[in-house]
């Protein structure tokens, strides 16, 4: 896939993708970047999460508590909120009504 391509296509989504990791547990960053690439989205380096979680977190979509590391530095951890699940339910139903006539334009043969 190209490169360049993913990531604008990326930036438009991945606060959505982020909500939805969150959707069921809480999580710290780290994690969430492993969760990102295990789920084929690709490598998410912390430059780009790290801002994506703190915006998350200033509109109020999440919330953040420090916590002891058992065996190393304390972390982060994101919760989603409740208007991070309204978001989440919102904007998932408007990322499924662009991306179907997307994909009917570019896997359907176009006559004419």
């Amino acid at each position: 896939m190209d490169i360049e391509r993913r990531g604008q296509w990326l930036r438009g989504v991945l606060d959505l993708c982020v909500l939805g990791l969150l959707r069921d547990r809480e999580s710290y960053g780290y994690q969430l970047a492993q969760a990102l690439e295990a789920a084929g989205i690709g490598s998410i380096q912390g430059g780009t999460l790290y801002p994506v979680l703190l915006r998350l977190q200033r509109t109020g979509l999440v919330s953040a508590q420090w916590r002891e590391g058992a065996a190393g530095p304390a972390r982060k951890y994101y919760r989603i909120t409740d208007l991070g699940r309204a978001e989440l339910r919102r904007g998932g139903q408007d990322w499924l009504a662009f991306v179907a006539p997307v994909t009917g334009l570019v896997t359907e043969r176009v006559d004419g």
